[in-house]
């Protein structure tokens, strides 16, 4: 006898379309259709914003899939796991029971788990004769399986966009620091510019940066920044050009001006023979001034004792 697969939650809880849709697509699915849960749970991560889930909502999602004996999900196998809510808390790092069923209607709700509630509501499996299972309540993970290639894609999306925003980020510092830095250089350097309305521009670029935003928001910004930094660039590199201008035609002017080197030869030996002249004559003034005295001859022969045999002589 063939066993009615359930399609309706047990209790108040109200069928949607929402629920339907996945059942459909679930059942869709190809038999030969595999894939690793792990790699899909991860997928799941980076996509959940866009799938609807929340960080609680994948945390219970990870103990339903670890209750899983297989690692690789096959669209030929039972993909109805039925722990208990004792045993989903335990693994679901001790979250109340209130929250556990919050959450759990979250991921029915983004069409990751399908409901197959028995008709008392508790999950269980029922065993033939040979130890098979023949009929399993709780909850079905195949959607997971089904729409594993929309995640990756959703997933692949998400990690563009965070790259997008991450590099955004990065121009929008950069571009800070360097204008900064470069009006106090214009300041403290004297680059005749209106510096007043360039902080003014800038100051009023910057606060239009929202502590959060979407990245095409941090787009429009970063570029006006970018055409405020060309702008205060360009006056720094054109003062940088035209001070370089004048000091290269100085120094061309100083060049001309000593490229004779005869004349220059001639002016330092002519500086040398006025310098040796003067020195001379310097000595010689002063042998000249020196005073003239008359020397007993006791001293200057006990000074020059050669000079004896003169007075011999």
């Amino acid at each position: 006898m063939e066993t009615h697969i359930s399609t309706t939650p047990f209790g108040r809880r109200p069928v949607t379309l929402g629920m339907i849709s996945s059942q459909v697509a679930a059942k869709a699915m190809p038999a030969d259709l595999t894939v690793h849960k792990w790699h899909v749970f991860q997928n799941i991560k980076e996509a959940r914003g866009a799938l609807g889930a929340t960080d609680r909502a994948l945390a219970i999602l990870d103990a339903l899939l670890s209750f899983h004996p297989d690692t690789v999900l096959y669209g030929d196998s039972e993909l109805i796991v039925w722990p208990s809510n004792e045993q989903l808390i335990g693994r679901a790092n001790g979250m109340p029971p209130s929250t556990l069923r919050r959450h759990l209607a979250v991921l029915v709700e983004c069409g990751l788990i399908i409901r197959r509630d028995s008709p008392n509501g508790k999950r269980y499996a029922r065993k033939g004769q040979g130890g098979e299972i023949e009929q399993a309540y709780g909850f079905d993970i195949s959607p997971i399986l089904a729409r594993a290639a929309e995640i990756k894609e959703l997933a692949e999306v998400v990690r563009v966009e965070k790259r997008a925003y991450r590099i955004v980020k990065e121009r929008l510092t950069i571009c800070r620091r360097d204008i900064v830095k470069m009006i106090d250089a214009g300041i403290e350097e004297g680059v005749p510019a209106n510096w007043g309305r360039v902080q003014q521009t800038y100051q009023a670029i910057v606060g239009k940066i929202p502590r959060t935003a979407p990245g095409r928001v941090l787009e429009a910004i970063a570029a006006e920044l970018e055409d405020l930094w060309a702008e205060v660039r360009e006056a720094l590199e054109s003062f940088v050009k035209t001070k370089n201008m004048s000091a290269n035609e100085s120094h061309i002017e100083r060049h001309i001006q000593s490229s004779k080197p005869d004349s220059k030869s001639e002016s330092e030996r002519g500086t040398g023979d006025k310098d040796e002249a003067s020195g001379s004559a310097a000595e010689t003034d002063n042998v000249r001034s020196l005073p003239k005295r008359e020397l007993p001859l006791g001293i200057v022969l006990d000074a020059c004792p050669n000079m004896l045999w003169l007075l011999k002589g």
